[in-house]
Formats: structure tokens, sequence, C-alpha cells
């Protein structure tokens, strides 16, 4: 985890040092958390593309007292170990593909398998430094986010290669795994693709809106899609 990246970089990644975050990234969500309160006490919460841990280590910190209960599970195509600071009992995590996932498999590691009341996704492609085609792999992410949350209702993203492999991830259940009136986090790199994500996503849920966190670096085109209050039409 390097600093660089001007001085404001220096002074998240000095800060997430200091409070024994595992990455600077845990004040972006901090921030988001600040402003629209997505995590409340004893929520269950997804966090999808979860390495290195450092938004598990916040949504824990976000549950309230251990005895409240909550849970936060963390899935990544990497193994990730749980971070022992901020972290306890309630949080766990999978090594998973997140794209092929079925939405039944997700359920069922749910409490009670009654789904999620926050959804997280981090997730970022491997960036090749070509604007067009990242763009449209961080839309392919962000909208497998979006359909794992809402189900079969919403409209599935796919490339003419995917076709098979998105039919059968999304074949197994009518409905998502985020509840009635969940919250659903995307980031997204920012291009007039990932506004059209924030159209799809917008009748969905009570409000839509965007944000930059301060803790972004100066060079990244990350953006985050902010969704609060699944709507109960959103389900089939």
């Amino acid at each position: 985890m390097g600093g660089g990246g001007g001085g404001t970089a220096d002074f998240f990644y000095k800060e997430a040092q200091r409070l024994g975050y595992v990455a600077r990234s845990a004040f972006k969500l901090v921030q988001i958390q600040k402003q629209h309160k997505l995590i409340k006490p004893a929520s269950s919460v997804l966090d999808l593309g979860c390495a290195p841990g450092a938004w598990l280590q916040v949504a824990c910190q976000n549950l309230g007292p251990l005895r409240n209960g909550g849970f936060v599970l963390g899935i990544d195509i990497k193994k990730v170990k749980v971070p022992p600071i901020h972290c306890d009992s309630r949080v766990q995590t999978i090594s998973a593909d997140v794209m092929t996932l079925p939405i039944h498999q997700l359920r069922s590691l749910s409490p009670k398998q009654k789904g999620f009341s926050v959804i997280l996704s981090d997730m970022c492609p491997s960036v090749s430094g070509i604007t067009t085609k990242d763009a449209a792999l961080s839309v392919e992410l962000g909208t497998r986010a979006f359909n794992l949350a809402v189900g079969r209702a919403s409209p599935v993203y796919v490339d003419d290669d995917d076709d098979n492999r998105e039919e059968q991830a999304g074949n197994d259940s009518s409905n998502g795994v985020l509840q009635i009136g969940g919250n659903l986090l995307i980031k997204l790199l920012e291009s007039e693709d990932s506004r059209e994500v924030g159209q799809i996503c917008k009748p969905f849920f009570t409000k839509t809106s965007w944000l930059r966190p301060k803790a972004t670096r100066p060079s990244s085109r990350e953006i985050y899609l902010i969704c609060q209050g699944l709507k109960p039409h959103a389900k089939i």
C-alpha cells in the first residue's frame, strides 16, 4: 500500500496506519457512512470485492456492540483474512467469483437466509489504462452488484460472450439478496455508461445519489452510486 498520489493520499495513508485500517480506502466508506448512514446497528452487510478488508473493518465498527448482533460477509476472488483490528466474530469472508456466484447460494450465506440489509460493492476491474475498456468492465461489475441485489426483476447487463454465464447466474432465483428498505453502494469508473447504471437503479430505490469521497486519489475516476431504501415493487 503506497502513499503516493500527492499530499492528500499521504494524509489518508498515514491516518489508516495510525488508526489500524488495512487500507486508506476505509476513509471512503467512513465518509459515505457519515453522510448517508447506510449501515445501522445490527445490519446484515454484504461486502463485494472486499480485499484487502478495510471496508469490513468500517462495516463492523458501525454495527454497534457485539450483543446487538449484526453480520458482515466479505466476498472476493482472492482469499481475504478478516483484519484483527476493528473486526469481531460477526465478520466472515469467503473466496468466490461474484460474476458466477448463484443468487440462491449467496442468500444461503445471509443470516436466517433472509438476505442482507446493506450491499457494498467496491469491486473494480484490473485497470488496463484503456479508458473505455476499464469503464465498460466497471459497469459490468457494478451492474452485477445491482442484479444480485434486486434479482430477476432487474434488467441484466450482458456481453455477447457472457450470455450463458449470466443466464446461469441469474436463473436460480427471482429475487435478489437485498432486503426491502435496504441500501446498495456501487463503485464505478466515471463514464456515460456509469451514469446509465444510475438511471437503471433509480426507479428501484427511494433515493439515489453520487459521491466522490475525499480519500479518492486525484488521478482516479472512481465515483460511488448510493442507492437507499429498496422499494417493495422492485421485487417480483
